[in-house]
């Protein structure tokens, strides 16, 4: 019984492919071609689902350096017994830690460069 089961998979991996295993190996080139060039979305809201994941990974970073720092500082002091000290201390660091978050993942983004302003400046035109 498995000596059959073995003979067939034997069998599949010789080179002899079977044709659903050919259209696997189709779409599996397809997708990679489109996930090559960023074609996955398949639609106009694709970036815009992209913009609100990103807001929300930013939300989600600065609330949880807030909540972690805050849970350390209040762990802190129900152990030493320095009872506003550490919830403030690393509230602080905590805010501190989920604002350095947020800059990270903005400097990795890449923006394109905002357009020159236009010269407003009236006075040289006046004399």
């Amino acid at each position: 019984m498995l000596s059959g089961a073995s003979h067939d998979a034997g069998k599949a991996m010789s080179g002899d492919e079977t044709p659903s295993l050919r259209d696997l190996g189709e779409r599996l080139k397809r997708a990679r071609e489109r996930e090559q060039s960023g074609g996955l979305s398949g639609g106009s809201a694709g970036p815009k689902l992209k913009g609100l994941g990103l807001a929300f990974r930013v939300g989600v970073e600065l609330v949880a350096g807030v909540a972690v720092g805050a849970g350390i500082g209040y762990l802190t002091d129900l152990w030493l017994g320095t009872k506003p000290w550490g919830f403030l201390i690393f509230f602080v660091l905590g805010s501190a830690a989920g604002i350095l978050n947020v800059y990270r993942i903005m400097s990795a983004m890449k923006f394109p460069p905002a357009p020159a302003m236009p010269d407003t400046n009236d006075d040289e035109d006046d004399e």
